[in-house]
């Protein structure tokens, strides 16, 4: 059985309120600042926040793993959703010139599992040498009246000289777009991606139906994508603006520019893309509005720097900086 038009806001996640709610009454329920030394550099609402400490700058981030661990309960694998939680720290503090430092991870659960426990340490372990952080501490804490099995977030810390944030101000209509490939779904839009499996009448057991050598569920497990290959480039060339493309999809860009993106020559959509399309009738903006769609990590530069960067990654020039709006061959995304 096929689902037909399936969206993100159908499966009970809407993101323009969530924007609008982290706009408002977030935004403006926030009004404490500290000043002197230790103040904030920049309002709410960049990938990181800004700390001033001198010469430098301390930015700090904070992300979870999401409902893709209701897919690892499913399995009883949990060796991976580590990985996941501190690439989706990590990745948000590259976007603006940061190396991360150090992570704390948060772990509640609804009742003690030395299991799983274990599992998620080998994927924390194994996320923080990619990343090249140290997890310096965290909290696990079990609340069986709130949650029903377990949540796995954390908090990522990092550093940046003061004028070598890379804030975006600087992009202009011309700049190139250089894409880099995701590993997959990563860790977001599994809202829609469980609702499609589930009302498809599949399990995560099942075979990959174009790859039999696997099950659904490890293909959804997949980690995602740690771009810490991103720090000795922002170091080297006149890195404009970066973006790691997370739940909202090509909306991200919006955080970067008011400027828009012409997309001539996108990244190839893995096959998990095409497939889940299929499966459950969604459109081409419902998908790349919802997920990276293969792309997870965007460098903006000038055009004198793109063919050295890209010699540098396993990424390609992907588009380019216009006036307004974003098209996907042509096709409008907003």
């Amino acid at each position: 059985m096929r689902e037909k038009h399936m969206t993100y806001a159908g499966a009970g996640v809407d993101i323009n309120k969530l924007e609008s709610i982290k706009s408002g009454i977030i935004k403006k329920g926030l009004k404490y600042r500290r000043s002197g030394f230790g103040a904030p550099m920049g309002g709410i609402g960049a990938y990181a926040g800004l700390i001033d400490m001198g010469e430098f700058a301390l930015a700090m981030t904070t992300d979870g793993v999401g409902t893709k661990l209701i897919i690892a309960d499913a399995m009883k694998k949990w060796d991976t959703v580590g990985i996941d939680c501190i690439a989706m720290n990590v990745n948000d503090l590259y976007v603006m010139g940061v190396e991360p430092l150090a992570f704390v991870d948060y772990i509640s659960i609804e009742k003690p599992d030395d299991e799983l426990i274990r599992q998620v340490m080998v994927g924390l372990d194994e996320g923080a040498r990619q990343a090249n952080v140290t997890i310096v501490g965290g909290e696990t804490a079990a609340l069986p009246d709130i949650i029903k099995g377990f949540d796995l977030a954390g908090t990522a810390v990092g550093y940046v000289g003061k004028n070598e944030v890379v804030t975006g101000e600087s992009i202009r209509p011309g700049d190139v777009v250089i894409g880099l490939p995701s590993s997959g779904i990563h860790s977001n839009g599994y809202s829609l991606v469980r609702k499609v499996i589930e009302k498809c009448g599949l399990k995560y057991a099942d075979p990959l139906p174009y790859d039999k050598t696997k099950t659904i569920g490890a293909e959804l497990l997949k980690p995602t994508r740690i771009y810490s290959e991103v720090v000795p480039i922002f170091r080297k060339y006149p890195v404009k603006g970066m973006a790691h493309i997370t739940g909202g999809g090509l909306m991200n860009l919006r955080r970067i520019t008011d400027y828009g993106f012409e997309f001539t020559d996108p990244m190839p959509v893995p096959q998990v893309f095409t497939w889940l399309q299929k499966l459950g009738g969604i459109d081409d903006k419902e998908m790349y509005r919802t997920f990276n769609m293969g792309m997870g990590y965007v460098i903006i530069t000038d055009k004198e720097s793109a063919g050295a960067i890209v010699k540098m990654t396993d990424g390609k020039i992907a588009g380019s900086i216009v006036q307004e709006g974003c098209t996907v061959r042509g096709v409008t995304m907003w």
